[in-house]
């Protein structure tokens, strides 16, 4: 098996930064019987993209989950800019500066897209409900500056033309920038994306790879895919699970020619064959 060749024009970050913006330490779960994952440990840096890959069943959702507070380890730790977190969940995740997309999307489907933008900005939010149910001043400044930022967010990923309609109107590949957009809108320091690229053709694959480099400007992205194309393209750090243990860490490169990945990808493909 020859696994895809990795960028040899893009420059290696020039951010260099030992302390981890977020960091999974021993992390391991089991289901009954069942060890989904075992002592994986990942350190994200700032301002870089950090991949997690591996066949089918190595562990990448239960991992992702795991980031997001969906599930809580049986035993490791979470860290977030040096600090332990020890029973992470999901309402914590704007507070903190995370943000999320899913592979099912969780669009709203009475909402339109802008509407499903802003709840994006939502920790933005200055003013309550009292100030909304009355219609304060500083109730429809608020709705302005989120209006704005949804704005901001829905034109960087280009679906500002799409701004009125709802999102069952709309194509996969559109619907799947508006939950990108939605992410963005909330203005996080770490992006977590659950399989971006599922469902897009190349065309919309290859302007996903250059949008998710352009973010390590004011981001640290973690993404889970099965894409190597993708993957390999736009990572500084790859993560490989195979049964739920790391089985190779480092650069794409050094991980494209790793005996235990080709190894762990051969084996899906005789599984399958």
């Amino acid at each position: 098996m020859t696994l895809p060749e990795t960028s040899e024009t893009r420059l290696p970050s020039a951010r260099s930064d030992p302390a981890p913006l977020f960091a999974a330490d021993g992390v391991t779960v089991r289901f009954g019987g069942l060890v989904a994952l075992d002592d994986v440990s990942l350190a994200a840096q700032p301002h870089e993209v950090h991949g997690v890959i591996g066949p089918n069943g190595a562990g990448k959702t239960t991992f992702f989950n795991v980031c997001c507070g969906f599930v809580r380890p049986d035993t490791g730790t979470l860290w977030w800019r040096g600090e332990p977190v020890p029973a992470l969940r999901p309402a914590q995740l704007a507070g903190m500066g995370i943000a999320r997309t899913l592979q099912g999307l969780g669009l709203f489907a009475g909402l339109t897209v802008a509407e499903n933008v802003m709840v994006g900005a939502d920790r933005f939010r200055r003013t309550g409900f009292a100030s909304a149910l009355f219609a304060l001043p500083r109730a429809g400044a608020d709705e302005r500056r989120l209006r704005e930022r949804a704005a901001a967010a829905m034109r960087e990923v280009g679906v500002e033309d799409y701004a009125a309609r709802h999102p069952g109107s709309l194509p996969y590949p559109v619907r799947k920038r508006v939950a990108l957009a939605r992410a963005l809108a909330a203005d996080p320091e770490l992006l977590l994306l659950d399989e971006p690229a599922s469902g897009l053709g190349a065309d919309d694959m290859a302007e996903l790879g250059e949008l998710v480099r352009a973010l390590t400007e004011r981001m640290t992205v973690i993404l889970v895919d099965h894409h190597m194309d993708l993957v390999m393209s736009v990572c500084d750090r790859i993560t490989v699970l195979d049964f739920g243990r790391v089985v190779a860490e480092g650069s794409p490169a050094q991980v494209r020619d790793d005996p235990a990945v080709i190894d762990a990808y051969l084996g899906e493909e005789a599984r399958h064959g």
